[in-house]
């Protein structure tokens, strides 16, 4: 029997999967993917499915780095969303 993910434990594996995206071992499209699979998944083993092919200590890199990579991980997804928005909004013109 299956444990059931909470929340947070959805939300932990979607900061993971940005960690990668950042540190370049996923493609935006695969991020977006794997971050829908997280928010519907339903168990823990739901998610570890998510990220196994993934290294596990990326996590305390990341911490190590400092705010300064955290923030810049946010503004290339934002600006990679934006991207993404642009060409949905002139394609559907």
């Amino acid at each position: 029997m299956s444990i059931r993910a909470s929340d947070d434990d959805r939300q932990r594996t979607v900061a993971a999967l940005e960690r990668h995206t950042g540190a370049g071992r996923l493609t935006l499209d695969e991020f977006a993917e794997r971050a829908r699979l997280a928010h519907d998944a339903r168990t823990l083993d739901d998610l570890a499915a998510v990220v196994q092919d993934l290294p596990a200590d990326d996590a305390a890199r990341a911490e190590a780095d400092g705010p300064r990579r955290d923030l810049l991980l946010l503004f290339a997804i934002a600006a990679a969303t934006l991207i993404v928005l642009g060409v949905f909004i002139a394609v559907t013109r």
